[in-house]
């Protein structure tokens, strides 16, 4: 069990994307979930893709381009994203602001393809 400060875990690059940083906060011994905090800095970018699991997210702060399938959203704060499995979906913080949030996925083994 912890209580920790979300901005106290380890940020690594995210492959293959513009300005974008992930910090896993569930422990390592979770087998149902995980939940990652991610954040697309000021012009970033995550480039169109597919997952075989569904994402679900929650927007911290910020304001983003998401696209999901043929649906363009302008996230922003307080916003729930779900994703289902197998449609792609990209992101681009283009509204002058950093873009935090939350994706909660399952540990199912997953393939993500580049599109």
């Amino acid at each position: 069990m912890y209580c920790k400060d979300s901005n106290s875990f380890e940020k690594n690059d995210i492959p293959k994307t513009v300005e974008a940083k992930i910090a896993v906060l569930t422990p390592k011994e979770d087998k149902d979930f995980i939940v990652r905090k991610i954040v697309l800095k000021n012009g970033g970018s995550m480039p169109n893709h597919t997952n075989e699991i569904q994402h679900q997210q929650y927007v911290l702060s910020g304001t983003a381009k998401v696209v999901v399938g043929d649906e363009e959203f302008q996230a922003k704060q307080g916003d729930f994203i779900y994703i289902p499995a197998g449609v792609n979906h990209h992101y681009e913080a283009c509204y002058d602001s950093d873009y935090e949030f939350l994706c909660m996925i399952t540990t199912k083994d997953d393939e993500i393809k580049m599109l």
